[in-house]
């Protein structure tokens, strides 16, 4: 296997991200073959493997299909995975982590499949080479992600190891920290591209203001990551990966070219969101203030984008409490965020029909478990009292 080799790819994300990602990766280039909720499949190679990892933004892995067949039963795969060259790939002393999926009649307990691969691969390695890898769960190294379904298996080489999400930086998060994939995905999703000011009261943690600033610097967040698992096959091309973060490098900007601003009423909050922001390298482009989001300075302008993110009562907060806010959201778009678009990110649809403003849009996010909405509301200048009924519908 070489950097030529084509294969299909698999490009994993949380559950809601397939269209964002399929619009990401259309926008580096490639034919979405086929697009799902939680993945998108395309067609590529292995500098499009390190290529990828580099530049998504809302995506999970980039898992390489290394061998697709046949199996009926636990035997017959067992004879197939230890058939193949694992020793062209993995190397004696490196450790093996196996993420297994089965539906298959003849297997009732997933683990076993992740067991019978590790044993599969693990005998081919001391058969060719007299020396045995560790393997464990931990996902820093070699990573092998396995799907059988019916009869037919899937082998793939996740070549990212752990999640793309897991950038680097949080190392603080505070309450309820959105995952950085979404974080991203609900920014592109409100348009925010760095030209326009950014206002995010309610930061926590600091991830949107983190993401944001890494997008209006046109930062590829793989470039905060020393460590991928495809790094770890032997067929790594060290150079290559070299040149293609050096030109990813020169491609990204140094200053913003419009403000980002967040808030917290809580000094935990922004402390951890200056420590996070100060570990991503952009603590000094974003203007971190503690004050009740009610008193967050607002930029005049015609075209800045306001995004918050309140508690919705699933994990964090009193309902009844929660009304008075979100009708204080709506008071804070009305009074002092005129000629913005604003919009709230909430699990929870009856908190928001209290911020007394009509939607222009929705887009529907899941957040772990719970499904929620990005609420967008034009805030005209003057007066444009149409636009500030109740929408029931929100």
């Amino acid at each position: 296997m070489n950097l030529t080799d084509r294969s299909k790819i698999l490009i994993t994300c949380a559950k809601g991200l397939g269209d964002w990602v399929a619009n990401e990766l259309e926008d580096l280039g490639y034919e979405v073959l086929i697009k799902r909720s939680n993945g998108v499949e395309i067609e590529g190679d292995w500098l499009d493997v390190m290529r990828l990892n580099l530049e998504l933004r809302t995506a999970l892995a980039v898992l390489y299909l290394f061998h697709e067949f046949n199996a009926s039963r636990p035997k017959d795969y067992y004879k197939t995975v230890n058939s193949l060259p694992w020793e062209e790939l993995i190397s004696p002393s490196e450790y093996i982590s196996i993420v297994s999926r089965a539906d298959t009649p003849t297997i009732n307990n997933t683990m076993y499949v992740g067991q019978l691969t590790k044993d599969a691969i693990v005998d081919r390695i001391v058969d060719k080479t007299g020396s045995r890898p560790n393997s464990g769960p931990k996902r820093d190294n070699i990573v092998i992600n396995v799907f059988w379904m019916g009869q037919r298996c899937w082998l793939y080489l996740n070549t990212s190891g752990n999640k793309l999400a897991d950038r680097g930086y949080r190392k603080m998060p505070f309450k309820a920290p959105l995952q950085e994939t979404l974080a991203a995905a609900i920014l592109i999703a409100s348009g925010y591209d760095g030209s326009q000011p950014l206002v995010l009261p309610m930061c926590g943690s600091g991830t949107l203001a983190i993401e944001a600033a890494l997008i209006a610097l046109k930062r590829r967040v793989g470039l905060l990551r020393n460590n991928f698992s495809f790094m770890h096959l032997l067929n790594y091309d060290k150079e290559t990966w070299k040149d293609i973060r050096l030109e990813a490098l020169k491609k990204g900007a140094k200053k913003l070219v419009a403000p980002i601003i967040a808030t917290d009423i809580d000094e935990g909050a922004i402390e951890a969101s200056v420590n996070n922001a100060t570990t991503a390298g952009v603590a000094h482009l974003i203007d971190f203030s503690v004050c009740d989001f009610a008193k967050t300075s607002i930029p005049k302008v015609n075209n800045g984008i306001i995004l918050m993110n309140p508690e919705y009562g699933e994990r964090l907060g009193d309902v009844k409490e929660l009304e008075k806010t979100y009708r204080r959201i709506g008071d804070f778009f009305k009074n002092s965020c005129r000629g913005y678009s604003g919009y709230v990110f909430t699990g929870n649809l009856k908190l928001a029909k209290h911020i007394g403003l009509r939607t222009s849009k929705r887009f529907i996010f899941q957040n772990a478990k719970i499904e929620c909405r990005l609420l967008k509301y034009e805030i005209y200048e003057g007066s444009r009292k149409s636009k500030y009924q109740v929408d029931g519908d929100a």
